[in-house]
């Protein structure tokens, strides 16, 4: 658990018994002289924070978690019936020893037999509020101990959902890069040779820099480029690829890969019919805290021969993200016509949700 939290509750309680302490003195102290009334209130308090204890810390845990009531409705009425006793006990023997102050009637009455029980009686409501204060620390201090943990689970959940859904991208990117240089070994390796060293950045990026939480945009982007410039390259002059990117601050914070599947989702449905040519135009705009991205590429009305929950996978992995990481704080508007294909999305880049505010 968090420290500051448990000295909350520490100091919460302590606070509690140094009052309890202070307002029993004081009550005590309008019979007696303060010296005399130190120790028995000190017997008092030392023996309800004893009686309290082991109540709150035993038996109460045990009986939720055994959940026999009969029982601990017994205990509950021992542990009022011990603290009352010795709460009485202490002030029937105070009266006797110091009680000066009191006529010989009042003496009298004090040592009777009745008088005695009297003091007991009377003295039960503040061991059942004593008790009931104590537990109701306990319930509150188990329940943020419980709460810490949901966050702590939360967060872990969170964490692990936003990492499984970054490695769904990695992996299938990778394997698109590998399998363009294979082809190009065969037909032009010093092509191949340029493709390989972006590929490198591409790796290098993915292994330093993905792991974080975020990363600049900077290196975001020229993550992006290296990516379009992979696919500029396998494609040659099948596609007119058009980029604008206009980045007022790249030491801004965004996810690392996020923007990731939909530039790849462009190059992987793009048409390429033989009556035309198929074309991918991008824009990624930032300013202060806003970031808009516009992606367009030409889409065949002809079903195609790729797998398209692929696509499925990736668009709805980073729908999860965004909703995990911007919740409320971005839009995405997906426009597929036919001939094409557009994203359109903007994110307020400030607005980042850390994983247990989840």
């Amino acid at each position: 658990m968090k420290k500051p939290v448990f000295d909350k509750h520490f100091f919460f309680i302590a606070g509690f018994w140094f009052l309890l302490t202070v307002t029993l003195i004081a009550q005590i102290s309008r019979d007696y002289p303060t010296a005399y009334v130190v120790f028995p209130c000190m017997v008092i308090i030392g023996c309800a924070i004893l009686i309290s204890s082991v109540f709150s810390n035993k038996i109460l845990p045990n009986a939720f978690e055994k959940g026999k009531t009969p029982l601990f409705a017994l205990q509950s009425f021992l542990a009022i019936v011990l603290l009352t006793f010795v709460i009485a006990a202490v002030n029937y023997l105070t009266f006797l020893k110091y009680g000066a102050n009191y006529t010989p009637s009042d003496l009298s009455l004090i040592k009777s037999t009745n008088s005695f029980w009297f003091i007991f009686f009377t003295s039960s409501p503040a061991s059942l509020l004593i008790l009931g204060a104590v537990c109701g620390f306990k319930f509150y201090q188990r329940h943020s101990q419980i709460e810490q943990q949901h966050n702590l689970l939360k967060q872990a959940h969170m964490e692990a959902h936003v990492r499984i859904l970054q490695d769904q991208i990695n992996p299938h990117l990778m394997f698109n890069v590998l399998n363009h240089i294979h082809i190009l070994m065969k037909k032009d390796v010093d092509l191949a040779s340029v493709l390989l060293v972006r590929f490198s950045d591409i790796l290098r990026y993915q292994i330093y820099e993905c792991n974080r939480e975020t990363v600049t945009l900077e290196k975001d982007v020229k993550y992006l480029k290296d990516l379009v410039s992979v696919e500029k390259i396998r494609w040659g002059e099948e596609l007119d690829v058009k980029c604008e990117w206009n980045i007022a601050n790249g030491k801004r914070d965004i996810v690392p890969l996020l923007l990731v599947p939909f530039v790849e989702n462009a190059f992987k449905h793009v048409s390429r019919l033989p009556s035309s040519k198929g074309y991918v135009h991008l824009e990624l705009h930032q300013h202060e805290e806003n970031l808009r991205l516009i992606i367009e590429n030409s889409n065949s009305t002809q079903p195609s021969r790729k797998n398209s929950s692929n696509s499925g996978l990736g668009l709805e992995n980073v729908r999860q993200r965004l909703e995990i990481l911007y919740p409320e704080h971005h839009e995405l508007e997906i426009t597929n016509t036919g001939t094409t294909f557009k994203v359109a999305l903007h994110i307020n880049l400030e607005k980042k949700a850390s994983y247990a505010e989840q």
